[in-house]
Order: structure tokens, then C-alpha cells, then sequence
């Protein structure tokens, strides 16, 4: 058996875990902004290049490359945010080792299993074939096994507090890559057709997750020198397999309105609603850096026993996350319609989507990082089952509501939703952990003498 941490190194990593959420969580948050940047700017090009139809084709083809790429990491990515830092802790790098190994083989393997029956399903659908979804969904099938692979780049980054390796190639690098190959496609007399645009996603991935890889290999084997390694299958996976259940609901859940959009509406319908979903992401990224700094540091104090700090990372967490998500909510519908005004004359009706979908997220904040808490510390099988009863519960709002209000009815269904959740989360976290994770927890405690 590894030898356990000193303890000086015990309290130094007890320190590290008190101390660095905040700068990380704004170097994430600050490179999520960028990169948000960069993905609006790289929707309008597309939005202009290709036209509104093609561009809801796109969209909704996309949709499902993120739904199936999260999904076949098997869960692996947020596990390595759960698993790594708390063997590092204790010193068993054998195990550490041996994670990483199993990872990175399973989610390749599971990226190119799904990518297989992805094609299988078109090429027997003749109908699907021949539509115009048929080549966009081949392209996007090469696409998702590197999508899965970068996924997990991503997670195991972040579990070494690696920020910005973990989320600058991924959403700088390849966003920017895909502007200049779409740029460059259409200027060398490529088609303004959807799948160009899959194409060049497909070579901007390719590109982003080499290079990540790479810089992630190298770091890593400064960290933790080659050595024997270990291997538990059935704890690793009998965590992670339920992770990846979240994850593929918490996907769907995310682009359910989007996808049942597509089925009910037209292509252009699908154009403007996502569109209000990519400038609604600048709200969404206030909750993914807060997530991003300190998941993974819920994970370690609960290894080192540290119960004080961990509680004072939640109520920390939940101030900031609230504050910021509402603060950014209002500047986003503030700026929503120059912004929308970029995509074309046609993306106006995208501001009351907007408006509605940014204030689902205001109020899901207010419940603090439940989700983070029953994913790092166990309790994963019940987030699964919340995830999956609010997706059900926001595909039922969804079908329900877009037949009569259109793309406000999508956005309707998805910010109650959105609600239900960060609260049932709340309540999952305070049932098996006993953290009060909603902000107005925080505010009495601090009040308190």
C-alpha cells in the first residue's frame, strides 16, 4: 500500500483547498467570457454564411454531438474531478495512475462505439439519408470521439486546478479555429450548407484536442512520474456509470427545448430560439467556473476531514455564483438586442427567449451547487434520478407549451425547470450530506453571533 501524506503535506493541501477558488474561478470565468465571446462570434458568422434554415440544421445537429460526446466519457470526466484529488491527497498515485489509463481508454472506445451506431442509425433510415440532416449527422459522428476525448482532457485537467489547460483549448482554441476554417471554406467557394460548417467543427476539434492533449501529457508526468499502476474497475465505474446517467440527462436537459423545437417547428424557428441560447451561455458560464474552482476542492477537503472548510466553500461558492449570475443576467438582456441584432433582422424575436431563460438561471443560483456536492461526495445515483425526473418534467413542459407559444413557450418550460432542479438539488445535498447549500443559508449563518 502507497505510503500515506506527511503531515506537512496534509496541511498544505488542507491550505490549498481553503484558499484559490476565487482567483481560479475568475481566470475560468474570464477565459468562459473570451470564449464566449469567440462562440457568439463564431454563431453570427455562421448564422450569416449559411442562412437561418441551414443554420437550424446545423444547431440541432450539433445539439446532439454535445448531448452523446458528454455522455460517452461513461461519467469519467466529472470522476476524475471526484477520484484524482482525493488519491492525491492520501498519496495513492498507483490508483491515480491507473484511473487516468482507464479513462482515457474507455472513453475512446465508447466515442467510437456510439459514433458506429450513430452511422448505422442514418444509413438505415433512407429517409434521414437523403434529408438535409443526412450529411451534417455523418460529419458530426467523426466529430463526437473527439468531442468525448476533449471532454475528458477537460475533467482531468480541472482535477489538478489546471484551469486554464483545462477550458483554453477547448473553448478558445477551437472556437477560434472554427472562424477562420469556416471563413476560410467560404472564401475557397464552399457552399453556405450546414455541412460545411460540421466540417469545419470537425477539423477545429481535431486540431483543439491534440493540442490539449499533448500540453495535459506533459504536465501530468511532472506531477505524477511514471510508476506502477492500479486498478479498481468496479468502484471507478460503479461511481462514474451513474455520473454518466447525469451527465447524459443533464445534456439533454440542457438542449431538450432545442431538440423537441426541432421536431415541432421549422428550422428557422430553431435558428432564433438557439440563437438566444448562445448569448444566454454568458450567464451559464458564472455557474460553470464556480463549478470548475471548486468541485474538485469539495472532493479534497472531504478526503483530509476538513468539514469546516468544506462548508465555508459552499456558502462562499453560493454568494459569489448568485451575485455574479445576476449581475451578468442583467447586462446580457440589457445588451440582448444589439447582440441579437448581429445574427440578422430575423433574430430579433429572440429576446424574449432571452429575457425568460436568464431569469430561469437567476433563480436555479439562488439554490447553490447541490448538483457539485451529491457528484464529488456520493449521492450521484439520486442526482441522476433528479436530473432524469426534471428532464422528463421539461420535455412534457416543452411539448406541451411550444405548440401555443412557439419559441417563448420553449424557453417558459425550460426556466421552471431550470428552477425545480436547483432546488430539488438543494434539498438532495441537505438530506445526505447535511450542507445547507441555498444563499439565504449563508446570509443567517453569517449573521448569526
Amino acid at each position: 500500500m502507497a505510503a500515506g501524506p506527511t503531515l506537512g503535506t496534509a496541511v498544505s493541501r488542507i491550505r490549498a483547498v481553503r484558499t484559490g477558488p476565487a482567483r481560479a474561478a475568475l481566470d475560468v470565468f474570464a477565459i468562459r467570457i473570451l470564449a464566449a465571446g469567440l462562440a457568439y462570434a463564431a454563431q453570427v458568422l455562421m448564422a450569416r454564411l449559411i442562412g437561418g434554415a441551414e443554420y437550424g440544421v446545423f444547431a440541432t445537429t450539433w445539439v446532439w454531438v454535445a448531448i452523446l460526446g458528454h455522455t460517452a466519457t461513461l461519467g469519467l470526466s466529472q470522476g476524475a474531478c471526484r477520484f484524482l484529488p482525493a488519491l492525491q491527497a492520501r498519496g495513492e498515485f498507483s490508483e491515480a495512475r491507473g484511473f487516468l489509463r482507464a479513462a482515457a481508454s474507455l472513453t475512446v472506445l465508447a466515442g467510437l462505439a456510439v459514433a458506429a451506431l450513430g452511422l448505422v442509425i442514418v444509413n438505415l433510415d433512407t429517409a434521414l439519408a437523403a434529408g438535409p440532416y443526412g450529411t451534417p449527422l455523418v460529419i458530426a459522428a467523426l466529430v463526437l470521439p473527439l468531442f468525448a476525448l476533449q471532454d475528458l482532457c477537460e475533467g482531468v485537467a480541472r482535477s489538478q486546478n489546471w484551469a486554464v489547460l483545462a477550458i483554453g483549448p477547448p473553448y478558445l482554441l477551437r472556437q477560434g479555429l472554427i472562424m477562420a476554417a469556416m471563413a476560410a471554406a467560404i472564401l475557397l467557394g464552399a457552399p453556405g450548407e450546414a455541412w460545411v460548417a460540421l466540417a469545419c467543427t470537425l477539423v477545429a476539434t481535431g486540431i483543439a484536442a491534440t493540442v490539449q492533449g499533448l500540453l495535459l501529457l506533459r504536465r501530468l508526468r511532472r506531477s505524477l512520474p511514471p510508476g506502477p499502476r492500479r486498478y479498481r474497475w468496479r468502484a471507478w465505474l460503479s461511481a462514474c456509470l451513474p455520473i454518466a446517467a447525469t451527465d447524459l440527462a443533464g445534456a439533454a436537459f440542457s438542449f431538450v427545448d432545442v431538440v423537441i423545437l426541432g421536431l415541432l417547428m421549422p428550422p428557422e424557428a430553431v435558428g432564433v430560439y438557439f440563437a438566444a441560447t448562445r448569448i444566454q451561455q454568458f450567464v451559464l458560464f458564472v455557474h460553470y467556473a464556480a463549478s470548475a474552482a471548486t468541485a474538485q476542492r469539495f472532493s479534497a477537503a472531504q478526503a483530509l476531514g476538513d468539514r469546516a472548510a468544506l462548508a465555508r466553500l459552499v456558502a462562499a461558492q453560493t454568494r459569489a455564483t448568485c451575485a455574479a449570475t445576476l449581475l451578468v443576467g442583467l447586462a446580457v438582456v440589457a445588451a440582448g438586442p444589439p447582440l441579437l441584432g448581429l445574427f440578422g433582422p430575423d433574430f430579433a424575436a429572440s429576446l424574449t427567449p432571452l429575457a425568460i431563460l436568464v431569469a430561469g438561471s437567476v433563480a436555479a443560483s439562488l439554490f447553490g451547487p447541490g448538483e457539485d456536492l451529491l457528484t464529488m461526495l456520493g449521492g450521484e445515483r439520486l442526482c441522476a434520478a433528479i436530473t432524469l425526473g426534471l428532464l422528463g418534467v421539461a420535455a412534457g413542459a416543452c411539448a406541451l407549451l411550444i405548440p401555443w407559444f412557439g419559441v417563448t413557450g420553449a424557453a417558459l418550460a425550460m426556466a421552471a425547470a431550470t428552477t425545480l432542479r436547483g432546488l430539488a438539488m438543494a434539498l438532495a445535498a441537505r438530506a445526505v450530506h447535511g450542507l445547507a447549500t441555498p444563499v439565504w443559508s449563508g446570509l443567517t449563518a453569517r449573521t448569526q453571533p
